[in-house]
C-alpha cells in the first residue's frame, strides 16, 4: 500500500502535463502511485498519459469514455487509489521539489491526521512567484493537531482541495465526493474540513498553483458561475443534515455572500446581461439561509438591497477611491513642497561639523561597516553626533534605545541631512538627498565583490532588469572616499563607479571583530550558539548561498538541506543564511522554515550581525556569496559549491574565476560536497594552503582597526597613533596603508 495516491485529471493541458506528471514522479520521496483520469481530452493529454505509464509502473491511466469535468474525474479516479491519503492534484499545477518528502515527515510527526493543510505559491505566466499572502495562518496552527472549531481562521485560507492531503479511510467512511459544475471545490473543502477530528498544518510551499494567462476555466465569462449557489446549496444540506455543525451556518452564511459578490465584482466573470439575475439569485438565497439573529454588515450587507441599489454603491464606491487617490496625491504633492522649503531653510545654516549621518541595507537599522565605525566613533569620540537614517517605525524600534534615529524622508531626516559634516552608508543615499558644499561622503561598500557591479551591469541586461545604472552613478557622484580592504576591490570600484572620489585602503571596518578570532568563537559566537540551542562540542557548518540573476526572483534550490544536514553527523549543525533579498519572498516557504521547526537545521537568515553567524561556525560552504571575502579573516575552511558556475558568470559576470582562486576545496556536485565532508578533506593541508593564498590577497588591509582608521583620518582629521601610519589628501604622514589611489 502506497503512502500517497495522487489523482491528476487532464483536460486540454496537454502543454503542461509533462511538467506536472515530472514534479510527481521525480519527488525524493517515491512511496506513491500516480492515477491519471484522461477526461476524454481532445489534445494529446491521453497519449502522454499512456507514454508515462508505460515507462513507470506507478502510473495508472483512466480514459473516461466522455468529458466529465473536472469534480466528476477526480470521483473516477478515487475507487482506484490505495494509498494511506489522497492528493488531488491539477494537471496544470507542479510539485515543489522536496514537497512529499515534507508532507510524509508531517504525517508521521502529527499521527496521521484526517487533513493536512500545506502552503502554496502563485507562479504566474510571465515569470512571477508570490506566495500564499496568509501563510502566516499555517506557521501560527503549530505542531499539534487540531479541529476547525478550535481554529477558525484555517477556513480562512483558499478553499480548494489541491492544498491538502486526506486520510483515505476517513474520507471513504464519510463518503465525500465530488459534485458536477464550477466552483466543485466548495461543496468538498467545507464538509471536510467540518467534519475532520484531527487537522495538522505544515508550513512550507509544497505545490505551484499555476496563474494562466487563458485557459483557466473560473477567469472566463459563462453563465456556468451560476454553479455557485447550486454548491452552497450543497453545503447547507450536509450542514443540515448534521446538527453538530449548526453553530457554522452564520460563518458559512457571510462566507457565501462574500463570495458570490466577488464573483459579481469581476468584470470577466459574468455576462453583462446575466449580471443582475446573478445578483438576484445570490440575495435570494442569501435572505433564505440567513441565521436568526445574523449580524449583517460589511460588504455583504450590499446584498439587502435590489440590484440597482448594488451598482449605485459600487460606483459611489469606486468614485470614492478615485477621489481618495486624487487626495492622496495632492497631499504627497504639498508635503514634497513643504519638505522641500523646510530642507532649504536649514540648507542656509552651517554645517555641523560634529554631526554624522549614518544608514546601513538601504535604512534597515545598525548594520555591517557604517555599525563598525559608529560604535568606534562612539568610544574614541564622544563629541561627534551619530544619527541614524532608518525606514520605517518597525526599523526604529529594532534599534538600541540610546541610537539617536531619524525616518527616511520626515522633516528631522531633511534637517540632519541639511546640517551634517559627514555621511557614512554602504548603499546609496536617496536621489532626493544634495550634497552640500563641504560636506563629506564615506562609503563603504558591503564587502569585496565577486559579480558584477555598477556600470558593468551595462553588458549584463539580465542582471540589471529594474536597475537604472545611469541613476545609481549620479548619486555616486556624492562620494568622496571610497573604502577597500584589498586592491582588487580598489581596482573594481573604480572600474565599476567611474566618479570623483578617492578610493582608501583602510579595510572593512565590521570585519575587525573577527580578526584575530580565529582560535575561537568568542562572546558573540557563544552567544548565537545559546540563542539556538547549538550544543557547546557540535561543529557547526555555515552555508550562506547567494541569489541567482538567471532566475526570477533570484532563488535556485542548490543542494537538498535535509540530506546535507544529516550527511554531516549527528555531532554536527547545519547553519542556513539566505542572501538578504531572498528574506521575504517565497525561498525560505520552499522547506527551510519547515527543516528549522523541526531542528534539522537552523535558519540565520534573520539574524541581523552576520558577523555572529560566522564567529559561531567552523566552516562556510557558499557558493559564490562576497560573505567568504569577509569570513577568511577568521581563516577558518571555507568550501565552494559551485555547481552553476557557468550559468551564473554567463548571467551576472564574475570579477575572477573564483572556482580558480577559491578560498578552499570546490564542488561541482552534491556528491562532491558530501565527500569533502566525509572524507575530512574539508580542512586538510591544501584547503589551509588555498586559504592562506586567499586570505593574503583578500584580506590585504583588514588588521582589526579599520573603523578606528576611518574615524581618527576622517571623521576627526587626525593621524593614526604609531606602528599604523597612514596618509590621506592634505596630510602628509608616512606609509601608504590608507593611500588615496
Amino acid at each position: 500500500m502506497p503512502r500517497f495516491s495522487v489523482i491528476v485529471p487532464c483536460f486540454k493541458v496537454q502543454g503542461f502535463l509533462r511538467e506536472c506528471l515530472d514534479s510527481v514522479l521525480l519527488q525524493s520521496f517515491n512511496d506513491l502511485e500516480l492515477i491519471a483520469v484522461d477526461d476524454c481530452s481532445p489534445d494529446g493529454c491521453g497519449a502522454i498519459l499512456d507514454e508515462y505509464a508505460e515507462r513507470d509502473p506507478r502510473v495508472k491511466v483512466l480514459h473516461l469514455p466522455e468529458n466529465v469535468g473536472l469534480g466528476r474525474a477526480r470521483n473516477a479516479g478515487m475507487p482506484h487509489a490505495t494509498g494511506d491519503y489522497l492528493f488531488f492534484l491539477d494537471s496544470d499545477d507542479t510539485l515543489t521539489p522536496g514537497a512529499l518528502r515534507a508532507v510524509a515527515d508531517r504525517l508521521a510527526e502529527s499521527g496521521d491526521p484526517d487533513v493536512l493543510v500545506f502552503d502554496y505559491a502563485r507562479t504566474y505566466w510571465w515569470g512571477g512567484t508570490r506566495r500564499n499572502v496568509l501563510a502566516q495562518v499555517l506557521a501560527d496552527a503549530g505542531t499539534d493537531t487540531f479541529t476547525v472549531t478550535g481554529r477558525p481562521e484555517i477556513l480562512d485560507l483558499l478553499m480548494v482541495v489541491w492544498n491538502k492531503v486526506y486520510r483515505r479511510d476517513f474520507v471513504e467512511e464519510h463518503g465525500f465526493e465530488f459534485p458536477p459544475g464550477y466552483y466543485e471545490d466548495t461543496p468538498w473543502t467545507f464538509p471536510v474540513m467540518l467534519s475532520a477530528r484531527r487537522i495538522a498544518a505544515l508550513d512550507r510551499i509544497c505545490l505551484n498553483y499555476r496563474q494562466r494567462r487563458q485557459g483557466n476555466i473560473l477567469s472566463t465569462t459563462s453563465r456556468k458561475h451560476f454553479d455557485i449557489h447550486d454548491q452552497y446549496e450543497r453545503v447547507f444540506a450536509f450542514v443540515d443534515a448534521h446538527g453538530e455543525l449548526a453553530g457554522w451556518r452564520p460563518y458559512l452564511h457571510r462566507k457565501m455572500g462574500e463570495h458570490c459578490l466577488d464573483i459579481l465584482a469581476k468584470p470577466d466573470r459574468l455576462p453583462p446581461a446575466d449580471r443582475a439575475e446573478f445578483f438576484r439569485r445570490t440575495a435570494e438565497m442569501f435572505r433564505r439561509h440567513r441565521p436568526e439573529g445574523a449580524l449583517v454588515d460589511g460588504e455583504v450587507a450590499l446584498l439587502e438591497g435590489g440590484y440597482p441599489a448594488y451598482r449605485l454603491k459600487r460606483q459611489a464606491a469606486r468614485a470614492g477611491r478615485e477621489a481618495g487617490r486624487r487626495t492622496e496625491q495632492l497631499r504627497r504633492a504639498g508635503a514634497l513642497r513643504a519638505r522641500r522649503g523646510w530642507a532649504g531653510l536649514h540648507a542656509h545654516r552651517p554645517l555641523d561639523p560634529h554631526l554624522v549621518v549614518y544608514s546601513a541595507s538601504s535604512h534597515r537599522g545598525v548594520l555591517g561597516d557604517p555599525a563598525a565605525v559608529y560604535r568606534k566613533a562612539r568610544e574614541i569620540a564622544p563629541q561627534l553626533r551619530g544619527v541614524w537614517v532608518v525606514r520605517d517605525e518597525e526599523a526604529a524600534a529594532q534599534l538600541p534605545p540610546d541610537v539617536e534615529h531619524v525616518l527616511v524622508d520626515s522633516r528631522r531626516y531633511l534637517e540632519v541631512t541639511a546640517r551634517a559634516k559627514f555621511f557614512v552608508n554602504d548603499v546609496n543615499w536617496p536621489g532626493s538627498l544634495a550634497k552640500r558644499p563641504g560636506s563629506v561622503h564615506i562609503h563603504t561598500h558591503q564587502g569585496t565583490p565577486l559579480k558584477y557591479m555598477g556600470a558593468d551591469l551595462l553588458d549584463k541586461p539580465g542582471a540589471r532588469l529594474g536597475f537604472d545604472v545611469p541613476q545609481m552613478l549620479r548619486r555616486a557622484d556624492r562620494w568622496d572616499y571610497s573604502l577597500v580592504a584589498n586592491r582588487h576591490s580598489e581596482l573594481v570600484w573604480e572600474r565599476a563607479y567611474p566618479c570623483h572620489f578617492t578610493s582608501l585602503r583602510t579595510g572593512s571596518p565590521r570585519n575587525d571583530v573577527l580578526v584575530g578570532a580565529a582560535d575561537g568563537a568568542g562572546e558573540a559566537g557563544a552567544a548565537f550558539r545559546l540563542r539556538h540551542g547549538i550544543p557547546e562540542d557540535h561543529r557547526v557548518v555555515l552555508y550562506a548561498p547567494t541569489r541567482r540573476d538567471y532566475r526570477r526572483g533570484g532563488y535556485v534550490d542548490r543542494i537538498d538541506l535535509a540530506r546535507f544536514a544529516a550527511d554531516l553527523g549527528q555531532d554536527c549543525t547545519l547553519v542556513v543564511r539566505l542572501h538578504p533579498t531572498l528574506a521575504t519572498g517565497p525561498a525560505r516557504g520552499m522547506g527551510l522554515t519547515e527543516l528549522a521547526r523541526r531542528g534539522v537545521v537552523v535558519d540565520a537568515t534573520d539574524e541581523p550581525h552576520v558577523e555572529e553567524v560566522m564567529l559561531a561556525s567552523d566552516v562556510l560552504v557558499t557558493d559564490y556569496s562576497a560573505l567568504m571575502f569577509d569570513y577568511a579573516n577568521l581563516d577558518r575552511p571555507i568550501v565552494v559549491h559551485a555547481d552553476d558556475w557557468a550559468a551564473y558568470t554567463a548571467s551576472r559576470g564574475a570579477y575572477l574565476d573564483i572556482t580558480a582562486e577559491a578560498p578552499g576545496h570546490v564542488s561541482r556536485t552534491y556528491r562532491e560536497l558530501a565527500w569533502l565532508f566525509g572524507s575530512g578533506s574539508w580542512r586538510d593541508e591544501e584547503a589551509a594552503r588555498l586559504r592562506a593564498d586567499f586570505r593574503e590577497r583578500f584580506c590585504e588591509f583588514d588588521d582589526g582597526r579599520a573603523a578606528e582608521r576611518v574615524v581618527r583620518t576622517l571623521l576627526l582629521g587626525e593621524s593614526m597613533p604609531a606602528g599604523a601610519p597612514v596618509r590621506i589628501p592634505g596630510q602628509n604622514v608616512g606609509g601608504d596603508l590608507l593611500a588615496p589611489t
